[in-house]
């Protein structure tokens, strides 16, 4: 089902939930770093820091730092393929779950909040 909102309505429900996000106890993601972490939680896996850079029409490098950032935040974790070595494989964590679901919390009440 799809949601018809016009642009003004996206544009204050992205200002409600940015604005909601900066003010809760929970780290600020960057727009790449969030783009990933969105990436990883909702399609299905396996993800490698080649597939991301490509699905985001990055460099590994750029992929690189922004995974050092959410593995800090224990928001993901990073594995060598046991079968390709080469690859580096992206994982999901709890505490990423768990902000990610905090996100789309977050998301759904403030698109309850908009001006019809």
């Amino acid at each position: 089902m799809a949601i018809e909102i016009r642009p003004a309505q996206a544009l204050r429900l992205w200002h409600d939930v940015t604005l909601a996000l900066v003010r809760d106890d929970r780290p600020d993601l960057s727009a790449r770093q969030l783009a990933i972490l969105l990436t990883v939680y909702l399609e299905t896996p396996p993800h490698t820091v080649r597939g991301l850079a490509e699905k985001l029409n990055v460099t590994k490098p750029v992929i690189t730092r922004a995974l050092d950032s959410l593995a800090k935040l224990k928001l993901t974790a990073r594995r060598r393929d046991d079968l390709d070595r080469r690859n580096v494989i992206v994982q999901r964590t709890v505490e990423g779950a768990l902000f990610v679901e905090h996100l789309g919390d977050v998301l759904a009440a403030k698109a309850k909040d908009l001006p019809r």
